[in-house]
């Protein structure tokens, strides 16, 4: 258990046992390793206790193992959370909400669990590579946390192409403008297919990246149905075996 940590005390005309002994009267609080000492107090009752420091807890947020708490405001008004096409993307979207997070959370597992967030209201935000006589064009696929995208048999059937597979990050993030961990289907590249399973675009509101790492996205799923080059697809998401999608989407 940590002691609580005590703010320094100001004791004017009081005498100060440094850490390294020694004493000082000038009224300055003591600093780490030191402590007030009343005058006339034999610096052998005195005994002086170095606890570790703990940087503060961020405001709104519960440390340990609980949930940390999320707040939403509307995107528009915090475009410092928003990676520049997500922001372009949302100016005719105002029903969209963004909350700050930490950047270490951003993966989709880590997020849910300290946040408290049902992985059935986030979803996953994977581009697909796709191959067909030596030419590759991509598409975006929102799936729920719950599940996996099925990229070798629906969606490659769907794109009627020989090959799909993950793209590769790099490519996505030159791309995209977007940070690795926060691809959304939000403010795309034009031409990129949006594919959403039918179950995330029936969801009443649904968690998703915002573009970086820093924050998320909340929106209803019929929004994302909505979006520009979006197709719904039913059996899109599959449950995960093991393979699931690659961390940070």
């Amino acid at each position: 258990m940590v002691s609580a940590r005590r703010e320094p005390i100001i004791a004017l005309g009081a005498q100060r046992v440094e850490a390294g002994g020694g004493t000082a009267t000038d009224g300055v609080p003591p600093g780490r390793g030191e402590v007030v000492q009343p005058l006339g107090v034999p610096p052998v009752q005195m005994r002086v206790d170095h606890h570790e420091e703990h940087p503060a807890t961020p405001v709104g947020w519960l440390d340990g193992g609980m949930s940390l708490q999320l707040t939403f405001a509307p995107a528009l008004s915090r475009p410092d959370l928003l990676a520049a096409p997500v922001a372009a993307a949302l100016r005719d979207l105002p029903e969209v909400e963004v909350a700050e997070i930490d950047p270490a959370l951003a993966d989709t597992a880590a997020f849910c669990e300290r946040y408290g967030v049902s992985p059935a209201e986030s979803a996953n935000c994977v581009v697909i590579a796709a191959r067909r006589g030596g030419e590759t064009s991509y598409a975006a696929c929102m799936v729920a946390a719950t599940t996996r995208a099925d990229v070798n048999g629906l969606v490659r059937r769907h794109l009627d192409v020989r090959k799909a597979s993950f793209a590769p990050v790099e490519v996505v993030t030159a791309a995209t403008g977007m940070e690795y961990g926060g691809i959304t289907p939000v403010g795309l590249p034009e031409g990129w297919p949006v594919l959403v399973d039918e179950a995330v675009a029936k969801t009443g509101s649904v968690v998703i990246g915002s573009g970086i790492r820093g924050s998320k996205l909340r929106l209803p799923g019929r929004l994302l149905a909505a979006l520009p080059a979006a197709q719904v697809l039913p059996g899109l998401g599959v449950p995960q075996n093991g393979a699931g999608v690659p961390p940070g989407t």
